[in-house]
Formats: structure tokens, C-alpha cells, sequence
């Protein structure tokens, strides 16, 4: 029930950021810490994917993923399948970290394996510990291409 839940924010969070513009997306006002840890975070994680290490991909993910995929195995084959960019990318360049209803929304311009540029949204979660994790990721075309 708490992954059907999860999933449903997830969603109307993705509805959201598709409909805002981006005029109305804010810059957080952040500590450099903070951004520094989220940028580390995406890029441990990415680390992760190319070394095929699940466990350490999945220590990235934010306790409502681990809920949702219970396993590093099956995180991973969920990204295999459906976030090649993300899991193999040819280029990763970091764009704005943005404030969209109460999330915080870290944008990744990625070429993926085929050559193909996506933009790849990340949810960012603060732990009650202070440490950054990934609670959830979106795929969309480049702002500059849709």
C-alpha cells in the first residue's frame, strides 16, 4: 500500500513537472553542501550502473525505492530495461537544481547509448541524517528539444 501511495505522488509530481513551466521552477536556496552532496549522490550512483555493482546503486536510492524494488536485483533490472541512458551514458552534463511543489528536482542532460539526449529528472529526498538519496528519476526530452 505504501508503494501504491508513493507511486501516485511520484506521478502527479511528473504531471507537475511536465506543466511547469520553466519560468515558475525556482532555484532552492541551498546550502553548497547540500548541492554538492545531491550532484554526488546522481554521480555515485551512475558510478554504480557502470560497474554493474547493484548494491551500491542501490544504496543511493531513497528508502521509499528500496520499498517499492525490495531488491538490488530488481532495481536493477528496472533500470537495465528502462533507464538506458541513465545506466550506460555516453555524456552526463548536470543543469539547475530546482524547487518544483516540495521537491527538490536535480535536471541531468544525458546522451544515452544510442546517441539519443534525454533529460533525466531526479527527486532528491534529505534522510532525517542529512544524507541526500534518489527518490525517483524521470526521463523527458531536453527542454531544448521539446
Amino acid at each position: 500500500m505504501a508503494a501504491l501511495s508513493y507511486l501516485l505522488r511520484f506521478l502527479a509530481l511528473a504531471a507537475v513537472l511536465a506543466a511547469t513551466p520553466l519560468a515558475a521552477q525556482t532555484q532552492p536556496n541551498l546550502p553548497t553542501a547540500d548541492k554538492h552532496a545531491i550532484r554526488t549522490a546522481i554521480e555515485g550512483q551512475m558510478g554504480a550502473f557502470r560497474a554493474d555493482d547493484g548494491e551500491r546503486a542501490f544504496g543511493f536510492a531513497s528508502p521509499n525505492i528500496r520499498g517499492i524494488f525490495r531488491t538490488a536485483d530488481n532495481f536493477m533490472a528496472m533500470v537495465r530495461n528502462g533507464y538506458q541512458p541513465v545506466y550506460r551514458p555516453r555524456d552526463v552534463r548536470f543543469g539547475d537544481l530546482v524547487a518544483v511543489e516540495a521537491s527538490l528536482v536535480q535536471k541531468v542532460y544525458v546522451t544515452g547509448p544510442d546517441g539519443r539526449r534525454v533529460l533525466a529528472l531526479y527527486v532528491m529526498e534529505q534522510q532525517a541524517d542529512g544524507i541526500w538519496l534518489i527518490n525517483g528519476c524521470m526521463l523527458a526530452e531536453p527542454e531544448d528539444e521539446a
